[in-house]
């Protein structure tokens, strides 16, 4: 079976909804390949095009997955077979797929594949790339339609950027670079889709006469272009950090003016199905001045649509989710109608009375920094506006989770019910209250609606709240989420937004609801199920994720872990990164790392008083993967701050490599 390196014509490529297979591609060394049927086992190396297949809802025909794809929370369901940088051939034998998706760094995996099933090189370098892969994955995975209603989709969000950023005189056009790099300066070249992303924002890139995704730049490079905005990942923290506070990097007017920003890698770092999400959220961070000007507004505030919402209870006249244009981007508002006014207490608020509605609104990435020049008066004051309602007998709470991730659950006995409407985003500013500092408002929030089929007294509604803040902490602490300041330390108790509401609701009069009562209980387990819905939907975090995202989440990099001077080795750095990638995939030392995860978080906390017994552990799993004893153990690990326990374990698997690799 031939193999399609890179894709340089797609035959039957039409946005005609009309497709039937086979479908028919040509690779450089003019190779047709011809899918005959709809794939069933399906593996994707790059992420970009991971993302692109679940979009298209064909998820179902992936089999496998790097450890890098995170979006949609679905992938983590699928099996690792690695990384994108190190895919293990092994996995990828055992998962026998009859379609593979690589990138021009997968050499070794192409030869090794090539006869064994369709190998396919799909190069994303490009916004019109983007199009046609799109357009081509559809037709692969029989999902043609939805692949041009994506197309539509991106292209409208592009051709609204362009219209608002039409409106900012060229002579006000700001110079944007996207920063990179490790031990020196780095950003994108030319001819890269990182400046087509800036341009496409209304940005204006730097010209280096330099082609490629990622080349250097000089200090006189960098002074001569003088960026007003620069943008990155959160992995270029590292670079800003290490060069922005010496001479000539640091006199940018970008540096100078704090206009520096960080944004989610999945976006910022591929070309793929939320390009045009990602331009909006961009081009509202380099012009958010502009964007914020009504005169700048193109679109008139008004509701696209309701969503209905299944919920019955008596005193609820209606419930839906209202998607409105807001500042020209879309927000989406859980609202909820009573019957009657009533009171509510709201950790937003305080208590209210005379409420008829209530709810939770979503604002997009690209509204954040309008809002951020908002007070929370004014905030209430637009949003009562678009869904035409008071704000003297309404009580809403704002969010950056998407209300689509809304989660509801149920808890009920005998007569009682108990309903948890619930949003939750971890992975911004997750904290832990006692151990974190707070310094600033991020979006984030999980944020919780209480609805009860009873009547909370004053006092009930109140301690319901602690309840629920109860409940709410066992979910993220049972899930295992970080905080996102101390995330080596500190499980997260909640962010640092969060907020709640609850409706003291009609019916039977109910004086507490702590956690020796019924309808604590009931509170408790609605909420706590509720919350871990709606992490895994807005977050794709799950109890048993894989363990390449729980470094993730500790901001733990293999490559970062340790440090090969003075060793006497044979092994580079890059590939004992891999080697050890390799060995994570074995579920068993997988378990190892987690187990020292847990034996950390709790010697960390001083109760656990002695490691002597997980060093005599860590010695045989190193001798395990050595297969022969190991005399001396080396501290390999780096100078980074990792705690005693996490560095034993490192320590372990990278003794027992080595020892393995010089038996």
């Amino acid at each position: 079976m031939k193999s399609a390196l890179t894709i340089l014509a797609v035959i039957c490529l039409s946005l005609s909804p009309a497709f039937s297979y086979p479908v028919s591609l040509t690779d450089v060394q003019g190779h047709t390949v011809i899918i005959e049927k709809r794939p069933e086992r399906a593996i994707s190396l790059v992420p970009g095009i991971t993302e692109i297949i679940f979009r298209l809802g064909a998820g179902d025909a992936v089999r496998g997955v790097t450890h890098h794809d995170t979006y949609p929370p679905e992938t983590s369901e699928k099996e690792i077979v690695g990384g994108f940088f190190s895919p293990s051939a092994e996995k990828i034998e055992q998962a026998a797929p009859d379609i593979l998706f690589v990138s021009d760094i997968h050499k070794d995996i192409i030869a090794r594949f090539k006869d064994k099933c369709r190998v396919i090189h799909l190069k994303t370098d490009a916004v019109s790339s983007l199009y046609a892969h799109i357009v081509l994955l559809g037709k692969i995975f029989d999902r043609a339609d939805k692949a041009n209603k994506l197309v539509e989709e991106i292209k409208s969000d592009f051709d609204m950027i362009a219209r608002k950023t039409a409106k900012i005189p060229e002579s006000e056009k700001k110079r944007v670079i996207r920063l990179m790099g490790g031990d020196t300066v780095m950003t994108s070249g030319d001819d890269s889709f990182q400046n087509e992303y800036i341009r496409l924002a209304g940005g204006i890139p730097p010209n280096l006469n330099k082609k490629g995704q990622i080349v250097p730049i000089t200090e006189e490079e960098w002074t001569a272009f003088n960026p007003q905005v620069i943008y990155g990942c959160e992995g270029d923290r590292k670079t800003a950090e290490k060069f922005f506070s010496k001479p000539g990097w640091k006199d940018a007017d970008a540096v100078k003016n704090g206009r520096i920003f960080y944004l989610p890698c999945d976006l910022t770092c591929r070309l793929s199905s939320h390009a045009g999400y990602f331009t909006a959220w961009l081009g509202s961070l380099i012009y958010s001045d502009e964007f914020a000007n009504d005169k700048n507004q193109i679109i008139q505030d008004h509701i696209i649509k309701s969503v209905p919402v299944s919920l019955n209870l008596a005193y609820i006249k209606d419930i839906r989710v209202v998607h409105s244009y807001v500042y020209d981007f879309i927000h989406k508002s859980l609202m909820i109608e009573l019957n009657l006014p009533m009171a509510v207490v709201s950790t937003l608020e305080g208590t209210r009375e005379g409420i008829r509605f209530l709810g939770n609104s979503y604002s997009p990435p690209p509204a954040w920094q309008i809002y951020h020049r908002l007070e929370l008066k004014e905030s209430r004051k637009k949003l009562c506006n678009i869904l035409k309602i008071k704000e003297n007998d309404s009580s809403f709470l704002f969010t950056g989770a998407d209300m689509d991730h809304l989660a509801i659950k149920k808890q009920t006995f005998k007569d009682m019910e108990v309903y948890a409407l619930v949003t939750a985003g971890v992975k911004s500013n997750a904290v832990r209250m006692s151990k974190d500092t707070g310094l600033f408002y991020e979006p984030g929030t999980i944020n919780m609606i209480l609805l009860t089929n009873m009547k909370l007294s004053h006092q009930a509604m109140t301690r319901a709240i602690i309840s629920a803040t109860e409940a709410k902490t066992a979910a993220l602490w049972d899930t295992d989420i970080r905080s996102t300041y101390t995330p080596l330390l500190h499980p997260a108790t909640g962010t640092g937004t969060d907020n709640i509401i609850v409706a003291q609701g009609t019916g039977v009069s109910i004086e507490n609801t702590g956690g020796h009562t019924k309808m604590g209980e009931l509170i408790a387990k609605a909420v706590y199920e509720a919350v871990q819905d709606a992490v895994y939907k807005q977050n794709g975090l799950v109890g048993k994720r894989d363990i390449f995202e729980r470094l993730k989440e500790r901001k733990l990099s293999l490559s970062d872990l340790f440090s090969l001077e003075g060793c006497e080795c044979d092994m580079k750095k890059g590939e004992l990164a891999a080697a050890m990638e390799e060995f994570l995939l074995d579920p068993n030392y997988a378990a190892f790392i987690e187990s020292a995860f847990a034996i950390s978080d709790d010697y960390e906390q001083g109760l656990i008083k002695n490691l002597n017994f997980f060093r005599m552990f860590c010695d045989q799993v190193a001798e395990n993967i050595a297969g022969h004893k190991i005399e001396k153990m080396q501290d390999f690990t780096s100078a980074e701050p990792v705690p005693v326990a996490i560095k034993m374990a490192f320590n372990a698997v990278l003794n027992g490599i080595l020892g393995r690799r010089m038996n």
